[in-house]
């Protein structure tokens, strides 16, 4: 079968795959072995349900091992609870965890633990079935009057990006039509920095996924080793909107690098060319400013020493997160000026965006 791809699109290859034997438990996980044999990738399967051997000495080396590894693994118990995860929606819904992208202010460095190996769930048929009996619960859409419309949401990006693994699991597809299927107000939502998304056009979503791309300036995007670059993220973009999806403009991180009003002028400029003419379009932005945590910035400085990343805590506020933890934000004047300037090109370049939140 011959797979149409935008320009440029990144299929991610890993060297090494690993199989637990619960995941084989799985059809899915069965399925997903097949169509990793079938790309010629070399699969091992393990003997334990453990992931051993994947550390080494030097962090550099660990952590490129680690990167360039897939494990087929049944997702545990914790994962079939559903957590709330404001502001983005009522649910996380994890389909993976860990992504093959090499961004350098990476938000899941310091909240994984052990090397940064990407985890696919075997066992989707299992965390597909808990979601009843959260619709119609949750804290964010559910609770919200100008976020009802889109229902009880649940987010499948929170640890991952399940566009950047689909050729390699089909993971996505299948709770994309799981969703087309289910006849409530409920909605899927996941956030990409890749462009395949040729698999995802003809399924029957009923518009009940959002397609949000993660889209950044110039002088932020050279952070985002790895991704598919912007023309490329632009017109998937464009073919999801095409195809019925509701999709969704992700601004992260917002960084206040020099000349950044103008590139995000520039930025949303070509978004709304991109969208141009699209019937029905319904289409979000959800902004989000760059912070990082002590461990999150050790764990970066270890994986990208060489980066040049503003992650100085001087230039910080100090906040407390409702667990005690600390994290390092904009400062309040700085904060309010991006939102400012930011908010009002959104509104000129894309007048018909609903902006969600701003964090």
């Amino acid at each position: 079968m011959t797979i149409r791809l935008p320009p440029r699109a990144r299929l991610w290859r890993p060297q090494r795959v690993l199989v637990t034997p619960a995941a084989l438990d799985h059809a899915h996980g069965r399925q997903m072995v097949a169509r990793l044999e079938a790309l010629g990738l070399p699969v091992e399967r393990l003997r334990s349900n453990r992931l051993t051997g994947l550390g080494a000495e030097d962090p550099r080396r660990a952590y490129r091992e680690a990167k360039n590894t897939l494990a087929v693994v049944a997702a545990p118990p914790s994962r079939l609870a559903l957590q709330p995860i404001p502001p983005s929606a009522d649910w996380r819904l994890d389909l993976a965890e860990g992504c093959p992208a090499h961004c350098q202010y990476c938000y899941l460095a310091g909240s994984l633990q052990g090397p940064p190996v990407t985890r696919a769930y075997a066992n989707l048929d299992e965390i597909l079935a808990v979601l009843p009996r959260y619709a119609g619960a949750g804290g964010v859409t559910s609770a919200s009057e100008a976020r009802a419309a889109e229902g009880t949401t649940f987010e499948a990006s929170c640890y991952t990006d399940p566009l950047a693994i689909e050729h390699l699991t089909g993971s996505l597809s299948a709770t994309i039509r799981h969703f087309g299927a289910w006849d409530a107000p409920v909605q899927l939502r996941f956030t990409t920095k890749f462009a395949a998304v040729a698999p995802l056009l003809g399924l029957a979503h009923a518009r009940r996924t959002r397609i949000r791309f993660s889209l950044n300036a110039a002088p932020a995007a050279r952070y985002e080793g790895g991704t598919d670059p912007l023309p490329a993220r632009l017109a998937a973009m464009r073919e999801a909107a095409l195809a019925g999806y509701p999709v969704g403009l992700t601004l992260a991180p917002i960084l206040p690098l020099p000349g950044w009003r103008d590139a995000y002028g520039a930025l949303l400029a070509e978004i709304g060319a991109a969208l141009a003419g699209v019937p029905d379009l319904d289409l979000t932005a959800e902004c989000i400013t760059h912070r990082f945590t002590p461990g999150s910035k050790t764990v970066l400085e270890g994986w990208y020493p060489g980066s040049d990343l503003p992650m100085r805590e001087e230039e910080r506020s100090r906040k407390l997160t409702k667990f005690g933890s600390v994290k390092y934000v904009l400062p309040k004047p700085q904060m309010a000026e991006l939102r400012a300037e930011i908010g009002a090109l959104l509104a000129a370049r894309l007048p018909q965006a609903r902006l969600l939140y701003w964090t």
